[in-house]
Parts: structure tokens; sequence; C-alpha cells
């Protein structure tokens, strides 16, 4: 394990050419050399999962093996989270006492946290325009080269988005499933509009609210089933999934009861929560630079808490699996599938005499 050469590498700048040491400086080393030590990790298990669906067809068998990779990358995160917990029983004064000599060395540096961002989907072009500024800084040409080639190569949400457009269930045969959900969203709707309009409690201007907010939604369900809104609210920065990926995802919510899409179902829960978790970790750590610094630039350059703050909402890449939600119907006002399509979601098998159990 190499522990010789492990437990050598923490080395303060404080306390070199007399200068006082600064006691809590080996706490931000360790801390900060323990975090790439999980990103190496995160990578590790991400490349897998990108492995597996890389294919022009993903084994069913493999899908348990790749949800249990991808919880464990959440775990690791929430382990994360746990270790700015750690790097918080320091107090700013004493961040101070060795802050300056970390000057010009940044966060910005961390090339795996880069290549996390950019496995999981997140691209040059989907930052904000001080991210994309600083996204190269202080990096050799050579980790330059490196973030271009990953930035070419096929992410978690292109493989992902593959996998989706190839679901079958949604369309077959003579069966169109959407055009049955699109009968029954609007009978959903209408009926909710009965009982805005019907209800005497509601006041007539919250009425008028209400019936503004259902055409809202009304539009919302007319832009995913139209494919051409869908591309063009997908070329604006929309959304990110193309519209056959999204409607399969949408399926899979809705049906996510029967067994053949429970297990993807499982996947799509599994991206959320690592969304979701470095969505929490990058405002729980600008939170805590904004403990430490105040309104202070960053050691790299950057505007500090602000820059980060900037960064939580903008760089989440699963956005369109949250708002899978907004379409959702209830179980009772669902389509009923036809028998056969049916019969294939399900568990069955033939037994000697013909008959399917």
């Amino acid at each position: 394990m190499k522990l010789d050469e492990l437990l050598s590498i923490q080395v303060p700048e404080s306390g070199r050419e007399g200068n006082t040491p600064a006691h809590d400086e080996l706490l931000f080393i360790v801390t900060h050399q323990a975090y790439e030590l999980w990103f190496k990790l995160i990578l590790h298990e991400l490349d897998s999962v990108i492995t597996t669906f890389s294919g022009a067809k993903v084994d069913d068998r493999h899908l348990g093996t790749v949800i249990h990779r991808l919880e464990r990358v959440h775990k690791i995160q929430e382990l994360l989270l746990e270790q700015i917990d750690v790097i918080e029983t320091m107090t700013p004064l004493d961040f101070l006492d060795f802050r300056d000599l970390l000057v010009p060395a940044s966060g910005f540096q961390s090339i795996q946290f880069k290549l996390i961002e950019i496995r999981l989907g997140l691209r040059f072009d989907d930052r904000t325009g001080q991210d994309r500024d600083f996204f190269m800084t202080r990096l050799t040409e050579q980790q330059r080269n490196q973030l271009r080639e990953a930035e070419a190569t096929p992410s978690l949400l292109d493989v992902t988005n593959r996998w989706l457009e190839r679901m079958p269930f949604d369309r077959k045969g003579d069966f169109d499933f959407w055009k049955l959900y699109g009968k029954a969203v609007d009978r959903m709707l209408e009926s909710e509009l009965e009982i805005v309009a019907s209800n005497p409690a509601i006041s007539e201007e919250r009425r008028l609210q209400q019936v503004e907010t259902q055409r809202q939604t009304r539009e919302k369900f007319d832009a995913i089933l139209d494919r051409a809104q869908f591309e063009d609210l997908r070329k604006q920065g929309g959304v990110r999934l193309s519209h056959q990926a999204f409607l399969a995802a949408l399926f899979i919510h809705l049906y996510r009861d029967e067994p053949i899409l429970y297990a993807p179902f499982r996947y799509l829960v599994a991206l959320m929560e690592i969304d979701e978790a470095m969505t929490r970790w990058r405002s729980q750590h600008a939170m805590m630079v904004h403990r430490m610094l105040g309104a202070k630039i960053g050691t790299g350059g950057s505007s500090g808490h602000d820059y980060l703050s900037a960064n939580v909402r903008r760089n989440r890449v699963w956005t369109d699996l949250f708002n899978i939600s907004t379409f959702l119907i209830p179980r009772g006002q669902l389509p009923a599938l036809p028998p056969d399509l049916a019969r294939d979601l399900g568990f069955h098998f033939s037994s000697p005499g013909g008959t399917a159990r």
C-alpha cells in the first residue's frame, strides 16, 4: 500500500525558512488529498458504467452491477460532504495563518474534479461565462489536453441518452402510448379546472391565478408531446435529453412497478441522487468559502463565494430527470397496456406444456 510514501507527502508551506508553523495547515492538506483519492475512485466507477453503456446494446444482467457502482459513488459523495464538516473545525483566523502561502494555488487545479463533471455530462459550453474563463487556468498544457480529450469522448449523459432512445415499449404495433397519455392528461387537467371552478372557498382573484397556472401546466405537457417544440427547447439549452429519450424516461417512471422497468428506474434514480449530491456539495462548499473568506477573492483569483454560488444551479446535469415529476399522473389514470405488452413487462416463462406462467 506504500504507506510510507503516502504519509510523507503532507508537507506544510508554513514553518519553512524560520516562519511560525500554522497548526491547521496539516488539516487543510490531509482533507484535500483525501478528496483527490476519493475523486480517483469516483472516476474509476463512472468509467466502468460508461463502458457498460457504450455498446450498441446493454445486457440487462449488467444493470444491477451498474446501479451498485453508482450507489457507491453516491456513498462516496456523502462522505465528501462530511469532510466539509471536518475542515470547518478550522476557524477563519486559523486559515489566515497560512492562506497567503497558498497563492496562486486553487481548487481550479483539481483536474480530477473537472473530469468527474465532464464524465457526468457537463460540457464547456454549459458553464457560466466566468466558469469557462477559469476552467483551463492553473493547468499544464498536458492537463488541458487531457480535458479536451475527455470532452471529445461520450459522457454518462450521452450513453444514457442513447440507451433510453432504444426503449421499445411505448410504441408497439398499433399501440401508441403517447396518444393515450395525452388523453389521460386532458382528463386530469379538466378535472382539476372543474374543482377550481366549483370551489366556493376560492376568491375570484385566486381562481384566476390557478386557471393561469393550469394553462402554463398544459403548455408544458404540450411541449413534451410535440417533438418540434421539445427540440426547439433543447436547442435553447432548456433540456439536454433528446425527445425520444425524455419520453422513455417518463414511461419508465410511470410504469416503474412493472418488473422489467424497475432496474431502469433505479438506474435513473441513482443518476438523480448523484446530481443532487453534487449540487449539495457545491452549495455547502460555497457556504464554507463564505464562512472562511467573507467577501475576499479566492486564492485562484475568482470572486470566491459569489463565483461558487453561481455554479450551484448552472452546473447540474440531470435536471431533465428531476423535471419528470411535472408530467406524472396518478396510477389510477394511467392508460391500460395491451395484454402482450403487459406480459413482456412482467416475469413470465413457458412451462413444458407451453403454458405461460
